[in-house]
């Protein structure tokens, strides 16, 4: 059904700073591109919640009826370590010090992003393409540049030229930027004497003997900047222009700044006409940072193997969790919250199931259309999540009025309520009704507590023996059992 016939989009374009009504280049098909992951690691959490902001607006475009061509790349090669021009890329790095192959760790990594991805209900993308495997794409990208006059070569490597762009162009215009700031806060570093000023950046860097990811190219065996890369891949599969350029915020500079005067450059108009960009994770307030330690990977969660959080939490429930703030919006992540979030997911599915023993009437008390048109309405808006969650909810409060007898639905409005739910739960939110796996550790818990009482009232009959027999058969389980002033408590080891 082509519902986005009756439905308005407004999406915060990050190039103009407003709120602007969707309007894709060519009616009914929209073109979108998200930058996707440098696999030389474990997929971090903030990165997850990036792509399940786009996986939902992709969910949403396809519910409405478009037909979305959605590309989200692979980078495995030529993302340099602090995002500077010199240097080894991550990959290449990574392969040096684990003495393996670059694409071992790429593959490793690659099939880690899926996962993690599968785990949590993601749409595969519609094209997934690979910065190696669109390295003659980039060649030709370089070789167009180079004639229109924005970019030069100096002892093999290649480079954008930003002050010659600038003169007709707007460098800068996506993050707000100005060329004499950017020059005035330029960090001095190696190699930046083969450029002829600090902010240029690289569009094809000559391998130094030791860097093992190269390819030939008319100007030296190296590999591609990693700004061009993404240039490559979406005009590829996109065209020159095309509807959503997606990403984290971190990437707006220089990342997306640097593709739109890559493609400006080389084909004479900017490329994207909505660019998107989610904000980030943080985790008990605090940015996640390895060395630090407050740190935690997406399947240390649902395995609860971790020391930050209580237990394991099923895929759905982080999903459900992350949803719950708007994709612009920093999210905090901590026990506390998802715990909460637990509890709603699962008051939102056992709503859902109640949904087909509910009693229909002859009239409506409710006026099932208007809620429907508001959850619509949540999504309209820049893809508001937490509003549509808020609507769900009012779903619930409403079957359980119907359950109880204090108001009254139709057949058809039943099974208005039914569809419209099941639309907005599966299709666009993407959860899945799984048996969580935190309802397991809440039996697990209820059993333990039912044991300690047990042990409690042997210790108060002084029937020391069994007290602790419990006590070491738990421990034996990997549950220690603690006696303090305010009673007795345990931990899962």
């Amino acid at each position: 059904m082509e519902l986005y016939k009756n439905q308005q989009i407004e999406i915060y374009n990050s190039l103009s700073g407003k709120k602007e009504v969707f309007k894709p280049l060519h009616e009914g098909n929209v073109g979108m591109y998200v930058c996707g992951p440098t696999v030389y690691s474990n997929v971090h959490l903030g990165n997850v919640r990036t792509f399940m902001s786009f996986d939902v607006i992709y969910r949403y475009l396809k519910h409405l009826g478009y037909k979305v061509r959605y590309v989200r790349n692979i980078t495995d090669v030529g993302h340099i370590v602090d995002d500077v021009d010199d240097g080894e890329d991550k990959i290449g790095r990574m392969a040096r010090l684990e003495k393996v192959e670059p694409m071992e760790i790429v593959q490793r990594y690659t099939v880690d992003f899926h996962t993690i991805l599968h785990q949590l209900n993601f749409l595969p993308p519609s094209i997934e393409p690979t910065a190696t495997g669109h390295i003659i794409e980039q060649i030709e990208i370089i070789k167009q540049i180079i004639d229109n006059g924005f970019a030069y070569e100096t002892n093999g490597s290649v480079y954008f030229d930003v002050v010659k762009f600038n003169e007709t162009n707007h460098y800068g215009k996506l993050s707000g930027r100005n060329i004499d700031d950017m020059i005035a806060n330029t960090r001095d570093l190696d190699g930046q004497s083969d450029k002829k000023n600090p902010q240029d950046f690289a569009l094809w860097k000559k391998a130094e003997p030791e860097h093992i990811m190269r390819w030939p190219s008319p100007w030296s065996d190296g590999f591609p900047g990693w700004h061009l890369e993404c240039t490559a891949m979406s005009t590829k599969y996109l065209g020159n222009q095309f509807d959503i350029h997606g990403g984290g915020m971190d990437l707006k500079f220089p990342h997306h700044e640097c593709e739109i005067a890559q493609n400006e450059a080389c084909t004479g108009h900017s490329p994207v006409t909505y660019w998107m960009h989610a904000n980030m994770l943080t985790l008990n307030g605090k940015k996640m940072s390895k060395s630090t330690g407050n740190n935690i990977l997406p399947g240390e969660l649902f395995t609860g193997e971790n020391s930050i959080l209580s237990k394991a939490f099923a895929p759905s429930v982080v999903r459900f969790f992350m949803l719950q703030a708007h994709y612009r919006s920093i999210l905090d992540f901590s026990n506390d919250a998802i715990l909460a979030s637990e509890k709603g997911f699962n008051r939102l599915m056992e709503a859902f199931a109640v949904l087909p023993s509910l009693p229909a009437s002859n009239t409506s008390t409710i006026a099932i259309q208007a809620w429907k048109q508001s959850c619509y309405d949540a999504m309209n808006d820049d893809f508001n999540s937490p509003i549509l969650i808020a609507q769900l909810f009012e779903a619930v409060r409403i079957i359980n009025l119907v359950k109880e007898g204090n108001e009254q639905l139709t057949k058809a409005d039943l099974n208005e309520l039914s569809h419209t739910l099941s639309g907005f739960i599966f299709d666009v939110l993407g959860l899945t009704d799984e048996k969580s796996s935190s309802k397991s550790n809440d039996k697990l818990e209820g059993v333990i507590e039912l044991l300690i009482a047990m042990r409690n009232e042997a210790r108060a009959n002084k029937n020391f023996a069994l007290s602790d027999q419990i006590r070491d058969q738990l421990d034996a389980l990997g549950i220690q059992i603690k006696d303090g002033k305010e009673g007795t408590t345990f931990t899962l080891n």
